[in-house]
This record gives C-alpha cells, sequence and structure tokens, in this order.
C-alpha cells in the first residue's frame, strides 16, 4: 500500500509547448509497472487551454469545479461541468479547458503504452477556441 500526502508532490505550471494560458498541475499518481496507469488535477484559468492532442489508450477526464469546454477534431464545442465524465477514445485527437470567463479543473486519468501517455500536437487557435 502506498498513500500520498496531501502537499507532498508540489504544484507545477502546464508547459508552454502544451497548454495556452494559465495552468496548474497537481500530480495524484501514478501506478507502478506493470500497471500504467496515472492521475493529475489540472486546473485551467479562464481563456487557457490545452493543445491538440492523443492518447494510446485514451483519456478520462473528470469535471471537479468550474465550467469548461471540450472538442474533439471534427466535433462540436461541449461545455462540461462538475459532475461531468469526459471520455475521449484511444487516439482521438481532441482538446478541453476553460471558457473565456470561467476557470475549470479536472481530473485527468490516462495509461501508458510503451511508456508513453499523450501525443501533443498543434496549439488550439484563438479561433478554433472560440468557435
Amino acid at each position: 500500500m502506498e498513500i500520498k500526502r496531501i502537499g507532498s508532490q508540489p504544484s507545477g505550471k502546464g508547459p508552454d509547448d502544451w497548454f495556452t494560458g494559465a495552468v496548474r498541475m497537481d500530480p495524484l499518481f501514478q501506478a507502478s509497472a506493470p500497471a500504467r496507469v496515472g492521475g493529475t488535477l489540472v486546473t485551467f484559468e479562464p481563456g487557457a487551454r490545452t493543445a491538440w492532442h492523443t492518447h494510446p489508450l485514451g483519456q478520462t477526464l473528470i469535471v471537479t469545479s468550474g465550467c469548461g469546454w471540450v472538442q474533439r477534431e471534427g466535433g462540436h464545442v461541449e461545455e462540461i461541468h462538475p459532475g461531468d465524465v469526459v471520455w475521449f477514445p484511444p487516439y482521438e485527437k481532441h482538446w478541453h479547458g476553460a471558457t473565456p470567463t470561467v476557470a475549470m479543473t479536472h481530473i485527468a486519468i490516462q495509461e501508458k503504452l510503451d511508456e508513453k501517455a499523450v501525443e501533443w500536437m498543434e496549439k488550439v487557435s484563438d479561433d478554433q477556441y472560440r468557435k
């Protein structure tokens, strides 16, 4: 058994290559092999969002506060709220973040395949974000 105590893992800034705007990442867990699941609490300030990306084994988001947007490639922007659970299937290109006026926090859960959990792509443009 392992217990991760609150405050034992430092918060970090979301890397500029992966995000637009102010994003804080709080690591929650990363299972040891042979397990491959990990989770992070991610907080997006208003207007902040991920770049387009995919996950080899999919991703689950659990919205914990605020109001956010999610979009899969070719789909419409969908609004998400606390308690909503979003599933992106493996290799589905997508992005997620806060709305322009309200911050959003979610727990992001994904698994690694061959030691890789995400493939980052181009940033979401302001025009794409505002659609």
